[in-house]
């Protein structure tokens, strides 16, 4: 016997959206809904690269053959529904926004079926647990919300974006200093903050040069913090952001901004000399990674590989651009910052098990 639904109660006081748990803020959606989307990408399109690289490198089929295709395919319903977790999106809309992320990523690759998702979840939120044919109204209105979005609104998306990333493309083979620094320092920086540089990467289809001075930017992140305060967080914090991710010193860097400036001028001198002096590349799945569980490096092998780059060049650079510059660039600017007072004892440190 099927239990009838639990209706929310029901408070004069509240309004709709806040009965809903709706909240119509920047930060709820640009933050922390594509913080998720990122996570998203990450266990379809980008777990898949990784997979499909080693199945090519040893012949494993089940990963070439089967495995990358699905993880292709799956992209659109993976953002979607981690889209709709971030918004604490009740079951029947969660589970029905997997038709959404399909069809947005049709038309509209990653950013289509973000968005998608984003507006049909926070309709289906609206009519959720409102009628006593809930399983049917549901599901129908987030489906329908999110599929016209994802089939009249996506191919604009899917095309703006796709742009906006050949712009960037353009501009720095066009020029390669000033694009080689801003690319570098805007890419590392949004990695550290609490935005997904890896899912701006994806979302511009970020290729080739400006790629691979992206991803110099947000090594340097990683590493250099994770050197400059080897001294306060020891192996564990060595560990959690050169491989992890830079953005557990964003709460540091609210207290003292200056922390933030050897990682900024590393990347700022970095940038441009992947591009003009090594001609660095990377895939859009590695650009905004870094040094995160080795991806920006996986991909750009794969990329430089590609480029006819042979493997003692391609593992001789990457050592180089990825790890030993950016540690000992910002380590000096960072004793130079500690000599004239700006970093203090204690201004790196991270609460972290067996420090």
């Amino acid at each position: 016997m099927s239990r009838t639904p639990d209706f929310p109660e029901f408070h004069p006081e509240q309004s709709i959206l806040e009965r809903k748990n709706i909240s119509l803020s920047s930060r709820v959606y640009f933050v922390h809904a594509m913080s998720f989307m990122a996570l998203g990408l990450f266990s379809s399109l980008l777990i898949g690269s990784i997979l499909n690289t080693i199945g090519i490198k040893f012949g494993i089929t089940l990963f070439t053959e089967t495995l990358w295709p699905l993880a292709k395919q799956m992209t659109g319903p993976a953002i979607a529904v981690a889209t709709a977790y971030a918004l604490q999106a009740p079951p029947l809309v969660l589970f029905s926004v997997t038709t959404v992320g399909a069809a947005g990523a049709a038309l509209g690759g990653p950013v289509g079926a973000f968005v998608a998702a984003l507006i049909a979840t926070e309709c289906g939120k609206l009519v959720a647990n409102e009628t006593k044919v809930d399983i049917l109204v549901t599901p129908a209105v987030t489906i329908g919300v999110g599929v016209w979005i994802g089939t009249f609104i996506g191919p604009y998306i899917g095309e703006m974006m796709y742009s906006l990333g050949d712009l960037i493309m353009s501009a720095t083979r066009l020029q390669p200093l000033l694009m080689g620094v801003t690319v570098s320092v805007l890419m590392g920086m949004a990695l550290t903050l609490p935005i997904s540089s890896a899912a701006i990467a994806i979302m511009l289809s970020l290729n080739g040069l400006a790629a691979g001075a992206a991803t110099v930017g947000c090594c340097v992140q990683m590493v250099g913090f994770a050197v400059m305060s080897f001294r306060e967080n020891r192996w564990a914090g060595l560990v959690a952001q050169g491989l992890g991710t830079s953005m557990l010193q964003m709460p540091n860097i609210v207290r003292n901004y200056r922390i933030w400036i050897p990682t900024i001028l590393t990347s700022a001198i970095l940038g441009p000399i992947a591009i003009m002096v090594f001609e660095l590349k990377n895939t859009p799945l590695g650009a905004g990674m870094g040094t995160s569980g080795l991806v920006g490096q996986i991909q750009s092998i794969v990329a430089l590989e590609e480029a006819g780059w042979h493997n003692s060049e391609i593992y001789t650079v990457i050592l180089l651009m990825h790890f030993v510059l950016p540690a000992l660039l910002t380590l000096c600017f960072s004793e130079l910052l500690r000599k004239i007072g700006w970093i203090k004892p204690g201004d790196l440190a991270l609460n972290l098990p067996d420090r």
